[in-house]
């Protein structure tokens, strides 16, 4: 009788020891804390990292634009982005409109969705706050907040869809574990390509433009490389060694991406700047993204240290050839460093990652390809979303004489600093 009532009592409890070999409370909780580090991003380090490098006149804007990004990009998000990205479909994911069909009980690998959902939705906010640093100082904040809304749902969400949600007719079976082409590349040429729709701001290269305080970009550098541990690590969804190896390198191509962007910095103006310093730890983050789940160290060190090179030799040799003015330096920290990044996730991989059969050659093709993919449709795609934008807001720039009074002033009425 005794035997029976335990075997009851089994079977009525079988449903949820099932349950807990699906949901990882570990993985859950370690993907809660991920997810609030790269909230930060972008409301807090980047809108720090480049309030800090833009002109005191504008800086609240500026500001303001990676907030915005952050508040509409979750709207755009939960509404149609994360079925776009995620739902079923080859091109673009349908069916999870309004969050349909997900609930309390559904999972991805081992972790709520519903955790997924607002995880990845980090990623499409800072991934259209990056673009906003190439056309600060001069672009319509309606006009901006049209094109957040606009870019998530037609570049941005497609671009994941492909790379990570399941699209496999332009899948080419690129490594890219937390965002080289679907973040970096492709907010550095979506950036690029409105700054050049934009023109010059008055005065770009016949007048000083200081920044408003290095101190606060440093800050804001900071701030993101904290966030960067959630958005490499998280990246793996599981709190286990794969995400342990991320974290590790995360920090260490950080740290080798100041090094080498001082290094670079030193040789040519004898002067080791503190925003070279930010600028460097950004473009050591960028560089690591997508090898961060299959690099090891010595990875972590190449890549980190050229990405802090290759982003000084952007900002300071490329940027004056091209006479675009980018004017926070976003395709050349995240866009071209963002290609190196993808470039070397093929080469630098760790023995205890790599296959039998793995071939570099084949995987440098690989990821060739998705580069051109991500920058010949984010280019065109972000170009006639931006003429868009700009029709709703009767035109994208704005007049004159707000450009010269300071966009905080006429368009928010306030001002970064009250004496």
């Amino acid at each position: 009788m005794k035997n029976k009532f335990l075997i009851i009592i089994a079977f009525l409890l079988l449903p949820l020891v099932a349950s807990a070999d699906e949901l990882n409370s570990g993985d859950t909780a370690w993907m809660l804390v991920a997810t609030a580090f790269v909230m930060l991003m972008t409301p807090a380090g980047l809108a720090l990292f480049y309030g800090g490098m833009t002109r005191s006149k504008n800086v609240l804007n500026t500001m303001g634009m990676s907030l915005m990004a952050f508040a509409i990009g979750t709207l755009v998000w939960v509404v149609a982005g994360y079925s776009i990205a995620f739902g079923e479909g080859d091109f673009f994911g349908t069916g999870k409109i309004l969050l349909a069909g997900v609930t309390d009980k559904s999972l991805v690998g081992t972790i709520p969705e519903l955790l997924f959902v607002a995880f990845q939705g980090t990623f499409a906010a800072i991934a259209v706050a990056i673009a906003s640093g190439s056309m600060i100082e001069r672009v319509k904040f309606s006009t901006f907040c049209i094109f957040v809304a606009l870019w998530i749902l037609a570049v941005y969400a497609p671009i994941t869809h492909w790379a990570w949600g399941g699209g496999e007719t332009l899948n080419f079976g690129e490594m890219d574990f937390a965002g080289g082409t679907v973040v970096h590349i492709n907010a550095g040429i979506a950036g690029f390509v409105v700054a050049i729709i934009l023109g010059k701001r008055k005065g770009y290269g016949t007048s000083a433009m200081k920044p408003f305080s290095p101190v606060l970009a440093v800050l804001g550098a900071v701030l993101l490389w904290f966030g960067w541990f959630g958005f490499n690590a998280g990246s793996q969804v599981a709190a286990d060694g794969v995400a342990g190896n991320a974290f590790l390198i995360t920090n260490v191509a950080a740290s080798l991406g100041v090094i080498g962007w001082l290094v670079a910095e030193y040789i040519v103006y004898k002067t080791p700047t503190l925003i070279g310093a930010a600028s460097g730890a950004v473009a050591g983050l960028v560089a690591i993204t997508p090898a961060s789940g299959s690099a090891g160290l010595t990875g972590a060190l190449v890549i980190g240290f050229a990405g802090g090179i290759i982003g000084f030799i952007g900002v300071f040799k490329f940027k004056r050839m091209f006479k675009v003015d980018d004017s926070l330096d976003a395709f050349w920290i995240h866009g071209l460093v963002g290609i190196w990044g993808s470039i070397a996730t093929a080469i630098f991989i760790a023995p205890y990652f790599t296959a039998p059969d793995y071939s570099i050659s084949t995987q440098l093709l690989a990821q060739i390809k998705a580069i051109g993919l991500t920058i010949v449709y984010s280019g065109i795609v972000t170009a006639i979303i931006f003429y868009i934008a700009s029709a709703l807001t009767g035109g994208g720039r704005v007049d004159e004489e707000t450009e010269q009074r300071g966009l905080d002033e006429v368009v928010h009425g306030e001002s970064g600093i009250n004496l």
